[in-house]
């Protein structure tokens, strides 16, 4: 039963982190294009601190049950398959990323739109969109893994 829980929250706050980057991507910010560029650093400022929010709650959930099946379920690395190896070290490396983002460009971003500087939100807003890619793809990769290595 508790297995269950873990697993049905793991599957959803993985939806919710991996989805949420690939809506930010590709269907909020290309829509942000027709407005001038302080409005739209604007917006990507208040999409980014929701969506950061969010990640802030589901990165330490997903994590966690992760290692709850892990341990929990598979009895440690030794019983679990190559899929949920895979799973650990990406997902380990997209907590890493996220932190990245969130102390890094993040910051720098939030730190221009204080003080009115456009172009800096702008060149930071951009490196978080990298950032973010990268951590999409990795996102993926884990979903594609976890399906496959599911049914062997």
């Amino acid at each position: 039963m508790i297995s269950n829980i873990a697993y049905t929250l793991h599957l959803l706050f993985a939806v919710l982190w991996v989805g949420g980057m690939a809506f930010a991507l590709y269907a909020v910010r290309p829509s942000l294009a027709v407005l001038e560029p302080a409005q739209r650093m604007a917006v990507m400022g208040g999409v980014h601190r929701r969506f950061f929010l969010v990640v802030w709650h589901a990165m330490p959930i997903v994590l966690l049950t992760g290692w709850w099946l892990l341990f929990g379920h598979y009895g440690g690395f030794r019983g679990a398959g190559w899929h949920v190896h895979l799973m650990h070290m990406t997902g380990i490396i997209m907590g890493a990323v996220y932190i990245a983002i969130f102390a890094g460009p993040w910051k720098q971003m939030r730190a221009a739109l204080a003080a009115n500087d456009i172009a800096g939100a702008a060149a930071a807003n951009d490196k978080v969109r990298q950032l973010v890619l990268v951590n999409l793809l990795l996102g993926l990769v884990t979903v594609g893994v976890a399906g496959w290595g599911r049914l062997g």
